[in-house]
């Protein structure tokens, strides 16, 4: 009880010494107590976590129920985003952040239930492109259904009694059948809400549209709770699938909606009304993650630079998290002051810089959207040719800690 009592006060100051920040709290050091077990560059890892709905677009017949699927897929990724694994009734913890050259390899893949893997495993590789401003770049890929993505997102944060996250980026999914087909995924704005009564949870805000090339476009609405809790429903979504055209009939024109919340349940409706498909997120079960052991991961792999930091954590050692989270940063700090690993001088592993990205743009452009390099350090994209050739240890004798 009176570790409980102590960390509400402790909460307490902190918030009311980030209500009095104006601006951008994205690198704001938090209690060790509100601290998840993994880094921002973990958190892509959520759209590979049902491996089967990544790959479903593909094996689809026509363009617009390709689009269902990608729709079906971003939606049921969410609760995992948001809620980093947690069980909704557990709350949100805020991850670490990332430091800047941080990396997070894996895959994920489906299994019977003699634990048989299937052949739809998807792989991922994060990279923390930049650390001011905060940028996480990805790739996510399945080679034999020919289904990959990337993106990049920049999110800013700030506080007026709701922690509001916006997401600057954008991520782009490629089927590769079908002559080749792209759609813009959106990267929605969060607000955590229920932070002064103790009961943090996340709302998504804000009307978004995932946008095919094919010339079909899904605007997905975000509502939930409204203030103070009143009216809505929590985590509420709604969605409808129409061809591109006129605005005004986009609601009547719907070939598929879909109707209820990101973190419980959904169903999906044809044009008459009928309920032709549902999702239960609450019961899906996720594939597992699969990364390297500890041992065989490289110094700037999330799980092995910070696996004191989340060993406390799982330890409940509080102590021991602000110790070896401070040890890390010092030692990034440091980094820092040398002129050969500068920000400015430093180079991203699996990723490069490019100044535009013609697809996105074209795609952006349906929802009067753009591209905005200048607030993300540049246009993040996969560099194919340097990863084919990289091996650990990627950055030779330089680790997060310096020269070993």
């Amino acid at each position: 009880m009176a570790d409980t009592t102590q960390q509400n006060s402790n909460l307490k100051q902190f918030l009311a010494s980030i209500a009095t920040i104006r601006g951008d709290l994205s690198n704001i050091t938090a209690p060790p107590f509100v601290l998840a077990d993994k880094s921002t560059t973990e958190f892509p890892r959520y759209w590979i976590s049902h491996p089967d709905l990544f790959t479903s677009p593909a094996h689809q017949p026509t363009p617009e129920l390709r689009l269902l699927a990608v729709l079906k897929w971003f939606l049921a990724s969410l609760r995992g985003q948001q809620y980093a694994g947690r069980q909704p009734s557990e709350g949100v913890k805020k991850p670490l952040n990332a430091f800047l050259g941080e990396l997070f390899l894996g895959a994920c893949s489906s299994s019977d239930e003699a634990g048989v893997k299937s052949d739809d495993e998807c792989h991922l590789v994060s990279e923390q492109v930049s650390h001011h401003p905060p940028v996480t770049a990805c790739y996510l890929w399945n080679e034999r259904h020919g289904v990959r993505a990337e993106g990049y997102t920049r999110q800013e944060i700030t506080f007026n009694g709701n922690i509001n996250i916006q997401q600057i980026g954008h991520a782009v999914m490629h089927i590769d059948g079908f002559g080749g087909e792209d759609y813009l995924i959106p990267l929605p704005d969060v607000k955590v809400k229920g932070i002064l009564t103790f009961g943090p949870y996340p709302e998504l805000v804000g009307t978004y549209s995932i946008v095919s090339s094919t010339g079909y476009v899904a605007e997905v609405d975000f509502t939930g709770k409204g203030f103070l809790g009143v009216g809505g429903k929590r985590n509420a979504v709604h969605a409808a699938i129409y061809k591109q055209g006129d605005s005004k009939l986009r609601r009547r024109e719907a070939l598929f909606t879909v109707q209820g919340t990101w973190s419980e349940s959904f169903e999906v409706l044809d044009a008459r009304g009928n309920v032709i498909d549902s999702y239960d997120v609450g019961t899906a079960k996720s594939a597992e993650f699969h990364a390297p052991p500890l041992e065989r991961q490289d110094p700037w792999e999330s799980r092995r630079a910070w696996g004191g930091v989340i060993e406390a954590i799982h330890g409940g050692d509080m102590r021991g998290v602000a110790g070896n989270k401070s040890q890390l940063e010092s030692a990034q700090r440091e980094m820092r002051k040398n002129p050969a690993t500068t920000e400015e001088a430093w180079e991203a592993v699996f990723f490069r810089r490019e100044k535009s990205h013609p697809v996105a743009e074209k795609l952006m452009a349906v929802s009067g959207q753009k591209l905005s390099p200048q607030s993300t350090c540049g246009v993040w994209r996969y560099n194919f040719e340097k990863a084919a050739n990289l091996e650990r240890p990627f950055r030779g004798t330089l680790t997060p800690y310096g020269r070993q």
